[in-house]
């Protein structure tokens, strides 16, 4: 992969889409925030509804590659199992640290028991390389358990996509660094990372 292009910027993509009756506004659709959310169940049954494609789609380009990912953190910043797993193809495969899960039941199941366990979840993702249907992405999150020790995580990320810009594949190698509260550096209100806020690499991580 001698052509693969490091990028540093950052992009903004909206859509306007309509859902049933209503009507919503995305910013940075693809991986993340996408209105096809609303038709997952969240009673443990069987997914339906999802989407037939996830833009933006492959190839990816500087611009779309960023947006792809700013929507993945904006998904799992909503810590919302269900609607995450849309994202991935129906039979995605992962590596998530040593764990091996496939398909979006076990994909659903693995981000339950993730968010029991990591409380008051702040995530930013950052695009490090891309090239064709792939793209590789660094992180950090910060987290505490139930014990009020918190952590955080660092990690990369490999992730390959289909035709419909669903995942097919994600790798993730994670460490988790033990900090003091008062070292935290995500202060943001839960949920998505408000547009005006740092960047992974303002913090030097």
């Amino acid at each position: 992969m001698s052509d693969l292009r490091l990028q540093g910027f950052a992009a903004r993509a909206e859509t306007l889409c309509e859902g049933g009756r209503r009507e919503c506004r995305a910013r940075a659709t693809g991986v993340g925030i996408a209105p096809e959310w609303r038709h997952a169940t969240h009673d443990g049954g069987p997914m339906t509804g999802p989407a037939a494609t996830r833009p933006p789609l492959p190839p990816f380009t500087s611009v779309s590659a960023v947006q792809k990912v700013r929507a993945a953190e904006d998904g799992w910043n909503s810590r919302n199992a269900e609607a995450v797993a849309l994202a991935y193809s129906p039979q995605s495969r992962w590596r998530n640290r040593s764990e091996f899960v496939t398909g979006r039941e076990q994909i659903v199941a693995f981000l339950r028991r993730k968010w029991a366990r990591e409380l008051d979840y702040r995530l930013i993702k950052e695009l490090w390389a891309f090239q064709d249907d792939r793209i590789a992405v660094r992180f950090a999150y910060e987290w505490h358990d139930d014990a009020g020790t918190w952590f955080r995580s660092f990690g990369n990320e490999n992730w390959q996509f289909d035709e419909h810009g669903l995942m097919t594949m994600r790798h993730a190698s994670i460490n988790d660094l033990p900090i003091r509260e008062e070292e935290r550096k995500f202060h943001w209100p839960l949920g998505r990372r408000p547009e005006d806020h740092p960047g992974l690499s303002s913090f030097g991580f």
